[in-house]
């Protein structure tokens, strides 16, 4: 299972297990990261899983529709050029390592 990364907003990092298939908002989820909701269940009816990928990972994450991409307009914390819904980032053994920054508010 690759192992991801996600820093809080003061800069913590949490190590987690991911399982290939699952999305990272899963990963975050399952394992209490701080600041990671997924209160839509990964349904893509919500913002709450919101992170900011780091620019090392994002070449291995599944592309972006449109409509999430509509629906990062809709964040609490500003989105910035590296946001993603993480629901929407498939895990597969290439994101192992992958980095990802939660914002300080997601809901």
């Amino acid at each position: 299972m690759p192992q991801l990364f996600f820093i809080s907003p003061v800069g913590e990092t949490r190590a987690v297990e991911g399982k290939v298939g699952d999305s990272v908002m899963d990963a975050g989820v399952r394992n209490v990261v701080p600041g990671m909701y997924g209160l839509c269940g990964g349904s893509l009816a919500c913002v709450t899983c919101h992170v900011f990928v780091d620019k090392n990972t994002a070449a291995h994450c599944t592309p972006q529709h449109d409509f999430e991409d509509e629906m990062l307009d809709g964040t609490v914390t500003p989105r910035q050029a590296n946001s993603r819904l993480s629901c929407q980032i498939t895990i597969t053994d290439e994101l192992e390592g992958g980095t990802f920054h939660v914002p300080e508010k997601n809901y």
